[in-house]
């Protein structure tokens, strides 16, 4: 069962006065080898090194962490974080939530990996493919009718199949990310379990 802002605010109110601990060499190593490797796999997201960077601490954290504890294990400034929770919470994968009795903002990310992944294809969908196919569409429309020259006749035939075979390729692919995300909580999981059993 998954805990709530709340319910995690509160586990984790104990721990709030204390910094990061000082961990083992080998775990702090671990660590930063993790972060270290979600900020290289930034650039296929479509998101900067700092965003994914940020965003593999917070995977790998214990319990919610503020700004300031990010800034300090990432030697980051300030302005930086912010801009970068920022888009992490546009894209939907981290969360501010609160602990009683402090008054700092504190951050989560998803913790559960499929919904996380959901979340982060849905944004790319949106970002990425359903602008694509929106162009596409108006490629094709401002083509017009056929010309009534023979010569423009082939060029304009040429251009109509071969965008006209990109967007029905796009659209496949916009169907089925559709499909696959769907708006059930767990589509994702369900998706790739009835796919792994095909291939």
């Amino acid at each position: 069962m998954r805990l709530r802002d709340s319910d995690l605010a509160t586990e984790c109110h104990d721990k709030v006065s204390v910094m990061t601990t000082q961990l083992s060499p080998n775990l702090t190593q671990v660590r930063r080898d993790f972060v270290d490797l979600w900020g290289q796999m930034a650039e296929h997201w479509g998101i900067n090194r700092t965003m994914a960077q940020i965003h593999a601490l917070l995977i790998i954290s214990a319990r919610p962490i503020t700004a300031d504890e990010i800034m300090e294990e990432l030697q980051i400034s300030r302005g930086n974080v912010s801009m970068n929770l920022r888009d992490l919470i546009n894209w939907g994968v981290v969360r501010r939530t609160s602990v009683p009795g402090d008054r700092r903002d504190f951050f989560l990310t998803e913790a559960d990996v499929w919904t996380m992944f959901h979340e982060i294809f849905r944004e790319r969908k949106k970002r990425e493919l359903d602008p694509v196919l929106a162009r596409l569409d108006e490629c094709l429309a401002n083509a017009g009718k056929k010309p009534a020259t023979a010569a423009e006749k082939a060029d304009h035939e040429a251009y109509v199949k071969r965008v006209g075979e990109l967007r029905d390729f796009f659209l496949t692919f916009h169907r089925l990310f559709t499909a696959l995300l769907g708006d059930q909580p767990g589509s994702l999981v369900k998706a790739a379990k009835l796919l792994s059993k095909i291939i």
